[in-house]
């Protein structure tokens, strides 16, 4: 996708941002932030004015009482990881990367997986919000009524509310966790699934379209010491193996697509059990090299395995060839309003083609089984829902919408992506 946005900013500071909005407002110009663009929607996309932040990054104040950090919207995860491990401080849980913005992860909902811990979003403690009207609110579960109801929406607000510049996230002293990732079958991951949750702190799991084979991964916290991975098994797993050999295979694969589930069955034997022990970021996060195109549902948890196994039946007795594992994810249930997890315990499940291949067929018979089990589609990612369905997923979607209404009645931050799933 792309777009042709009429001026780009790149605000240096609130003041400047505020100037940049109002200024566009007046000339009649529609407002949209990028981050670094790892959504594969066009949520981000405008023809009026492009907000670019990468000026405001850094982090503005370390609260140790109340163990927060308040940092620019335009920071990217990987220096806000590096920036709090060296104050000896943690967020909870995080993504599988820390490539995206601040402000861009938390807008779309970007979450990892946890039993008790959610989403980089539900770990907001506020946030500063610039609307239409040049307003900065500062915003959290602690304000006035209205500012609680903008802290409700606005962590996961896909820019429809106005453009955040700096949020507060709650930390942690650093801890260290231990990963133990280990190949399973199909069915015993099934089978186990809600033991294997309730056991582990973080939970994810990869099958093998093709295969009844899995790779899980299970992290939880450990008194130490840190023993990260060896520096040539660290690299055959993760840059050889994951990466590199997984890029040939896929590669092969969208030509000759009658290999794929031979190839299938060699890739998912080749990675080994493997126990390591770091700081967080450093075992929740892996490096992504190889392009795909992804589709993510979020699904009540106890609905994922029937999901899970509708979704291999259904490949088994297709023409479809799909070289990429099916992710799998769980988290808490939380309160914020248009969150993938909002009210209920969720387990997610993404599904992925290699970029360049088609992926629209397996998306549509893929998003056709989560849509039965009342999934929610992640915000960033492929999906074809619009508001009617929208509003029947989410029991507050009317709440968002009113706020939105009462923000901005001009629609000066929407675009064809929010008209579509958030209606006009």
């Amino acid at each position: 996708m792309s777009a042709r946005p009429a001026r780009v900013a790149r605000p240096a500071s609130v003041d400047e941002l505020v100037d940049a909005v109002v200024g566009a407002a007046e000339d009649g110009l529609r407002v949209k932030t990028v981050g670094t663009g790892h959504s594969f929607t066009s949520v981000a996309a405008t023809d009026g004015l492009l907000i670019q932040p990468d000026l405001l990054t850094g982090i503005r104040a370390i609260d140790r009482a109340a163990m927060t950090v308040t940092v620019e919207s335009g920071t990217p995860l990987k220096r806000l990881n590096a920036a709090l491990a060296r104050e000896g401080l943690s967020l909870t849980n995080m993504g599988d990367i820390m490539e995206q913005t601040v402000a861009g992860a938390t807008a779309t909902g970007t979450h990892g997986t946890g039993r008790d811990s959610g989403s980089i979003a539900a770990q907001i403690r506020g946030l500063e919000l610039v609307t239409a009207d040049g307003r900065v609110l500062a915003c959290s579960e602690k304000g006035t009524e209205e500012e609680r109801a903008v802290f409700a929406a606005a962590r996961i607000g896909l820019g429809a509310l106005g453009v955040i510049s700096a949020i507060t996230f709650a930390v942690e002293p650093m801890f260290l966790l231990t990963a133990r990732e280990e190949p399973m079958t199909f069915d015993r991951v099934t089978a186990d699934f809600d033991a294997l949750h309730a056991e582990n702190e973080h939970l994810e799991f990869y099958w093998f379209p093709h295969t009844g084979n899995c790779m899980t991964k299970r992290n939880n916290r450990s008194h130490g010491p840190v023993d990260p991975p060896g520096r040539f098994s660290g690299w055959f797993e993760d840059e050889f193996l994951s990466n590199g050999v997984f890029q040939v295979a896929n590669s092969v694969g969208s030509v000759l697509p009658a290999a794929v589930p031979a190839i299938a069955r060699v890739s998912s034997r080749a990675l080994s059990a493997r126990t390591y022990t770091d700081i967080p970021y450093k075992v929740f996060t892996s490096p992504r090299r190889v392009r795909f195109m992804e589709m993510e549902y979020a699904v009540p948890r106890e609905a994922a395995v029937a999901a899970l196994r509708e979704l291999k039946a259904m490949l088994e007795r297709s023409p479809l060839r799909v070289s990429f594992p099916v992710e799998v994810r769980t988290a808490p249930a939380d309160d914020i309003t248009l969150s993938t997890a909002s009210g209920r315990d969720t387990a997610y499940i993404a599904v992925h083609m290699y970029r360049g291949t088609p992926y629209r067929a397996y998306f549509t018979a893929a998003e056709r089984i989560m849509t039965a089990h009342d999934g929610r589609p992640h915000w960033g990612k492929v999906h074809t829902r619009d508001a009617a369905y929208l509003a029947e997923a989410y029991p507050r979607f009317g709440e968002f919408t009113a706020l939105r209404d009462r923000l901005d009645p001009d629609r000066v931050f929407g675009n064809a992506y929010l008209r579509r799933v958030l209606g006009g």
